[in-house]
Order: C-alpha cells, then sequence, then structure tokens
C-alpha cells in the first residue's frame, strides 16, 4: 500500500533534486527519505529517479508520475478542509511569494496583520522578482504583476487598475533635467531590473516602445527604487511600488502624458481545488486592502 508521507516526500525530492535537501525539510536522515522512494518504487513497480553519486533527476516514469502524486495529495489536504467548513478557524501553513519591492513595502505589513487575526496559521513568505514555479516550488500562491498566460494557473484579480509610471526623485529633476518625450529617455541614466528572467530595458510609454540603457543594473526591483529615490537615473515601476513615494514627493511622475503599460496584480494559484479556505480570505483580505490604492 503506498504511504501518504512517502507521495510526500517524492514530491519534494523531485522539487529539490535531492534527497538530502528533502531530509532536512522534513527533519528526517537522508536515508529515511531514499528507504520512502525505494517504498513507493516497488509498489508501482518502476523507477522515478535515476541517480548518480552527485544527481538526481525523475525518470520518464518519475515525471509522468509526479503529477498524480500532487493530485492525490491536494485532494486529501482539500477533503480535510471540507470538513472544517469555511468558517473554521484557519490553521496549517500559508505559504505565499511576491515580488521584492511589493512584499517589502506593501504586503509584509498586510500579511502580518492578516496572520495576527489567524494566530493558528502559519505564515511563510517568500519574496522573489523570479517568477516561481507552483506546481514544484514550496508555496501555495503568488503574488503577480502582468497579465495571466498561462491557462494551467487561476489568476484572482488584486488591483486589475495598475499600470507602470515612470518616476525620479525632484533632485534628480533638478540636476539633470526631464524628458519631453519617450526618446528623450536616450539621454538619461535609466535604472534596469529583471522582468520574468529578462532585463527590463525595452519600455512602453504611449503606446511606443523605447530601448534605454543606464550604468545601474539590479535583480531586486527594490534597490531600483531605492536607486531612484537617491537621484541615481530614472526608473518604470509599478504604480503600486512607488505610490507612496509619489503621494509624499519623494519622487515625481515623469511624462504623464505617455502612460505607461498595464500591469495587473493577481493572485495565482495552480488550481481552483487548491483555494482552500486560507487562500480565500487572503484574497478577499488583499484585494479590499489594494482597493484603497486605487488611483482617482
Amino acid at each position: 500500500m503506498i504511504r501518504i508521507d512517502d507521495l510526500g516526500l517524492f514530491i519534494r525530492s523531485a522539487a529539490l533534486g535531492s534527497f538530502t535537501a528533502a531530509a532536512l525539510e522534513a527533519d528526517l536522515l537522508p536515508g529515511q527519505v531514499a528507504a520512502a522512494i525505494k517504498r513507493l518504487e516497488r509498489e508501482l513497480d518502476v523507477r522515478l529517479f535515476a541517480r548518480t553519486t552527485r544527481s538526481l533527476r525523475l525518470t520518464a516514469e518519475g515525471e509522468q508520475y509526479l503529477p498524480t502524486a500532487h493530485a492525490v495529495l491536494e485532494t486529501l489536504k482539500q477533503g480535510k478542509e471540507n470538513l472544517r467548513g469555511e468558517n473554521a478557524t484557519l490553521r496549517g501553513v500559508l505559504q505565499v511569494t511576491a515580488p521584492s519591492d511589493l512584499g517589502r513595502n506593501i504586503l509584509l505589513p498586510w500579511l502580518t496583520q492578516f496572520r495576527r487575526q489567524h494566530p493558528e496559521l502559519t505564515l511563510r513568505f517568500f519574496l522573489s522578482d523570479q517568477m516561481a514555479n507552483l506546481f514544484r516550488d514550496p508555496v501555495d500562491v503568488a503574488i503577480r504583476y502582468g497579465p495571466n498566460e498561462d491557462a494551467n494557473y487561476v489568476a484572482l484579480p488584486l488591483a486589475p487598475w495598475n499600470q507602470r509610471v515612470l518616476v525620479a526623485s525632484p533632485e534628480y529633476v533638478q540636476r539633470c533635467g526631464s524628458p519631453q518625450t519617450p526618446d528623450d529617455l536616450s539621454k538619461h541614466p535609466c535604472l534596469l531590473y529583471l522582468q520574468n528572467g529578462r532585463v527590463y530595458d525595452k519600455w512602453n510609454l504611449g503606446g511606443q516602445t523605447v530601448q534605454v540603457s543606464g550604468p545601474l543594473f539590479s535583480d531586486d526591483a527594490d534597490v531600483v527604487r531605492r536607486w531612484s529615490l537617491e537621484g541615481e537615473g530614472i526608473a518604470n515601476k509599478s504604480w503600486l511600488d512607488v505610490s507612496a513615494d509619489i503621494a509624499a514627493e519623494r519622487l515625481l511622475v515623469l511624462l504623464p502624458d505617455y502612460p505607461g503599460e498595464a500591469s495587473p496584480l493577481s493572485l495565482v494559484c495552480p488550481h481552483r481545488k487548491q483555494i482552500s479556505p486560507a487562500v480565500s480570505q487572503l484574497y478577499t483580505w488583499l484585494r479590499g486592502q489594494f482597493s484603497a490604492l486605487e488611483r482617482s
């Protein structure tokens, strides 16, 4: 008979690419994880992993079985949550990932407050500007910018009205002037960062795409916001990331007649069956918080 714990260790070993890493995560010995995988392989009569002294990867059979293992555990989890009911106390672990800037400066206090309202809930908060793979990474939901172009995911809108804005500090504008058209950006240092794993150096302003460049680059979008506050150049940021700075006049909006591209914000999860009571209540909470930030 297949053990539920063995399925969980199989999924985590596949995601982490290591029995040792899966063992550390589960507070087990590596040998215990290896034994669990062997039991599962005996029950299925297939080899799930190709092992060498230096690497661990799924076999073709392992790749084929992985979605089934995910589905089994998710069905069991959903059944348990259904027994509790929508109004039951939120318990267990809720794992959320978000972009660095949004996560630190907006979501952090909101999620802290949400967790205080549900003291039996454990919250794990991961910040990264790299897009998480919700089928393999240890997260339940992701807060993401941009349209949902992956039919495998379910995207629930949080701030569909959000868009990008061009900003610089008053000190920078006083020192270097302000661009009058998008083409003028070629004369200014632009602050660059990664977007979906690529350097974001093609900016869409008023329907026109311009190639920009600059001497400063970071894989952390919050660093770019801080550089703009320090007067190091011009940034093209989500309105949500800089709205507080604009309101406090720490940053100025440039080229207001050339609006930036849409950047809707959504809560994303792999499947509607994974919208647990905790996810559902988190979504309702965040949607209310973001509505208060909508630009007039």
